[in-house]
């Protein structure tokens, strides 16, 4: 018996979607390339801070999902933490981007302080990640982290713009 092996040749993708709730293609973020912290930071207020189990008192730590072009075609929200941290494994990080076969990943996190400059932990958890992304093959384009504009700063950072990615 011969095998046709066509069928497996374009996989299907299943996105699941809460009744009611647009999918990731409705929104303006998600067909825009996300090549620039700046833009990442528009798909977190538009996308991620929308999102109705949000909760901008808390660290919420989410990898963003990109295809070859740089667009976004899915989010996981990795974890929810306190009002000072959050904590994920490298696994976890990664779980979704490896089942959605992702070309790379943004990874995004808040401070809900406001004061987006990075942590000794957030230096650290993302030098971790980097080693995960080259072992894995999956592109780490960057870790951004979202504050506020108070007193007029940039209100992200972005550890590739710092040139630590």
């Amino acid at each position: 018996m011969k095998h046709n092996n066509s069928s497996f040749a374009n996989p299907l993708k299943v996105v699941l979607n809460r009744i009611g709730e647009p999918c990731l293609a409705h929104y303006g973020a998600a067909r825009t390339p996300l090549d620039s912290p700046e833009k990442a930071h528009a798909f977190w207020g538009e996308i991620i801070a929308q999102d109705p189990g949000f909760e901008p008192d808390k660290e919420h730590l989410v990898a963003i999902l990109l295809d070859t072009k740089m667009r976004p075609f899915g989010y996981h929200v990795v974890s929810m933490g306190t009002i000072n941290e959050t904590v994920a494994h490298p696994r976890e990080i990664f779980r979704a981007a490896i089942v959605g076969a992702a070309y790379g990943l943004v990874l995004m996190h808040n401070h809900p302080s406001g004061d987006p400059q990075p942590s000794s932990a957030d230096r650290r958890m993302t030098s971790s990640m980097r080693e995960a992304s080259t072992l894995l093959q999956i592109n780490l384009i960057d870790h951004v982290i979202h504050g506020t504009d108070e007193d007029g700063r940039r209100p992200f950072f972005s550890f590739r713009d710092a040139g630590l990615l």
